[in-house]
């Protein structure tokens, strides 16, 4: 060993008996170590001030026999003394100790032992361990960085996530396994071991296992809620209970008249089973002064179309009890017995309730089918993306020419040139002065000539080139029940003349009483749907599109607007969140026209002089894409709504108007803020104010 300018390095191994002294100054690191390993066995004493860290390391190595290598990054000394002689062990665990206080440690891989800096043990430890949080085995015993693996078994490993980040160093890791809940942390193994005892005093069963509570006289789906009710406002509380997934769940299930309990502990799960044993009770005299008479409250259902279908149930039930012969199943002789009782079932649409005149027995078992019939029905939002671009090109060109021979004194003039459609040279010609003429659009280029004081179009040509595109997008939502169909309208009502009719008035009048029939038709957008959710996830939409405008110019004609109409009518069957194209138009026309003087016009080079030409290109794309997305609980419909909300907030917000000192105006409507809570659970206001 090399001692230092400023330090003294000794290192004293004393023999229990006989006091042997190693690694003195001056000594070499060979008979530093020779005896070292020759008694193996024995205790030794450190006494090291200010010593290098490699050097340490080295005497170390050679005391416990171990394969020691320093990372050139680890700098500095170090002091470690020891009052009295200790193991080897021991001696080892104090040098990581003052190695930890110093931010270096030992981490040990396929037997070596490296001297890193604590930040890249982490990446560099070869131990790992698996600890059972029921058992606490396999926790490791020393004292350095490794990485071990927790199980839970009860407890959910993202929820003790944020307890036991802070009690973890900086420069280590915690990291959550969700799929098989479980915790891996690589930090010291003492550190690790007091873990330990937190995760296994953390990790216990909160919940009671499942019970089955069998009702004798009430109805389950009744006397649920009403538990339940009782439970939340009992206030008893579950001490050390944290995790909101540990409540008390009460299910109702109505085939077999059934409680299903699990509550977040036994007290819990106790006066749970006292409430239901209380309310389990037979009424007295039967359902009291109503008699066999029962009102059954619907949630979701319409009493109207429910009772139409329970009678025909109980029709039906009662005809197969008819054709039953003596000594059949049971179950026809139940038919017989329900058909016996003569039971009615009527609905009252004002409170949306069904009125029920059967005895006791017959009354269970058509409520165990009301309440399978009247549960929440799923929705269905069909979002479409309406897509529509035209393209129209025209382009012209003609030249037209005009001219008058005769001798002069003639009172006969002839006319000689070419006279086409576009802009028509002669009726130009006779305008009472050119600038009383209304040439075309586009570029034209002519010749006039004065005449008695008139000047005289002799020359004209024209040329015009058009383009015209644009495109329309379209996107109608509708949201609406499983197999209930939903429409929407967007554009004009416009009338249509359908019929006149003048009746005269008496005899030598003149006068005369006319009128006219119109009919009303929308013309627009119009999207109807009607979808159906299958159990596999699959939606089937029956869908008819219509989109339909009125004819440029023929608004004021007299049989009536003319109108253009694209429709599309279909049964398709789409993927819950699935995009479908529902079909389309891909429409490419072509037009042209020519006029021309027969063989002038087709002499080469000079022809044109004597000819009139236009072309004309339009393109129509028009596409139409569906999107049904099922909506089954009211968290999913409310996300929906907010989702739909904020985006039409964020849009009102983007056109509001530039301030303006000058115009009075300078704020335009907004949509007020979205509640934090639904108004039925918004916390009373406070006296002098009122609710958003």
């Amino acid at each position: 060993m090399r001692p230092t300018s400023n330090a003294i390095c000794a290192v004293t191994v004393s023999l229990l008996l006989a006091g042997t002294v190693l690694g003195l100054p001056g000594l070499s690191q060979a008979q530093t170590a020779a005896p070292a390993r020759a008694k193996a066995g024995e205790p030794v004493t450190l006494n090291f001030s200010n010593a290098e860290i490699e050097a340490v390391a080295r005497t170390m190595a050679s005391i416990t026999g171990y394969n020691v290598v320093v990372d050139p990054r680890v700098k500095g000394t170090l002091t470690l003394v020891t009052e009295k002689p200790v193991s080897r062990t021991v001696a080892m665990n104090q040098f990581l100790a003052v190695l930890r206080l110093q931010g270096f440690t030992m981490v040990e891989s396929a037997g070596l032992y490296k001297v890193v800096p604590e930040a890249d043990a982490k990446l560099q430890s070869g131990a790992v361990a698996v600890i059972d949080s029921a058992t606490g085995s396999g926790a490791a015993s020393a004292n350095q960085i490794t990485t071990q693996i927790f199980k839970l078994n009860f407890e959910s490993a993202n929820s003790l996530l944020a307890i036991l980040r802070p009690l973890i160093s900086p420069n280590n890791t915690i990291n959550v396994n969700p799929g098989n809940n479980s915790l891996i942390i690589t930090d010291y193994a003492d550190n690790l071991r007091r873990l330990a005892q937190i995760i296994a005093a953390m990790d216990v069963a909160n919940a009671t296992d499942v019970e089955v509570l069998t009702l004798k006289h009430a109805i389950a789906t009744d006397l649920a809620p009403l538990v339940l009710r009782l439970l939340e406002s009992s206030g008893v509380s579950t001490p050390g209970q944290a995790d909101s997934s540990f409540k008390t769940a009460l299910v109702a299930e109505p085939r077999s008249n059934t409680l299903i309990l699990r509550a977040a502990n036994p007290a819990r799960a106790a006066l749970a089973k006292s409430l239901v044993a209380k309310l389990d009770q037979p009424v007295a005299g039967g359902n009291g002064a109503a008699g066999n008479i029962y009102v059954v409250y619907l949630k979701n259902a319409d009493a109207v179309k429910l009772a139409a279908t329970l009678r025909a149930a109980m029709s039906g039930q009662a005809q197969a009890s008819v054709t039953a012969a003596p000594g059949s199943a049971p179950a026809a002789a139940g038919a017989a017995a329900l058909s016996a009782t003569g039971g009615q079932v009527q609905a009252d649409a004002t409170t949306n309730s069904l009125i029920i005149t059967a005895p006791e027995p017959q009354y269970r078992q058509l409520r165990a089918v009301i309440d399978r019939l009247d549960g929440r029905r799923a929705q269905v939002l069909v979002e479409s993306l309406i897509v529509e671009v035209n393209t129209d090109k025209a382009a012209e060109f003609g030249i037209q020419w005009q001219g008058a021979v005769g001798s002069s004194g003639s009172s006969n003039v002839g006319l000689l040139g070419t006279n086409f459609t576009a802009n028509n040279i002669i009726s130009m010609a006779t305008k009472a002065e050119f600038g009383g003429a209304v040439p075309g659009i586009g570029i034209n280029a002519g010749v006039a000539h004065k005449t008695n004081g008139v000047y005289v179009l002799g020359f004209l040509a024209n040329f015009l080139e058009t383009s015209n595109s644009g495109n329309v997008l379209s996107t109608p939502n509708l949201l609406t029940l499983d197999n209930e169909e939903a429409k929407i309208v967007i554009g004009e009502n416009v009338p249509f003349v359908t019929g006149s009719y003048s009746n005269n008035t008496a005899s030598g009048s003149t006068g005369s009483n006319p009128f006219t029939t119109v009919e009303r038709k929308d013309v627009g957008l119009t999207l109807k749907v009607k979808p159906q959710i299958n159990e596999n996830g699959t939606v089937k939409l029956v869908i008819y599109q219509e989109t339909s405008s009125v004819k440029a110019g023929t608004e004021k004609d007299a049989n009536g607007p003319t109108t253009t109409k694209r429709s599309i009518e279909s049964s398709v069957l789409v993927e819950d969140g699935s995009i479908v194209v529902l079909g389309g138009l891909l429409q490419d026309q072509y037009g042209g026209n020519q006029e021309k003087v027969p063989g002038l016009a087709d002499v080469p080079l000079f022809g044109s002089l004597f000819k009139s030409e236009s072309r004309n290109r339009k393109k129509t794309n028009l596409m139409v894409f569906l999107r049904p997305v099922v909506v089954r609980d009211a968290q999913a419909t409310d996300r929906l709504s907010m989702d739909r909300y904020e985006l039409m907030q964020a849009g009102i917000k983007d056109v509001q108007p530039v301030p303006s000192s000058v115009l009075p105006i300078n704020a335009a409507p907004e949509m007020p803020a979205l509640p934090l809570t639904r108004p039925s659970l918004a916390p009373a206001a406070p006296a002098g104010k009122t609710q958003p």
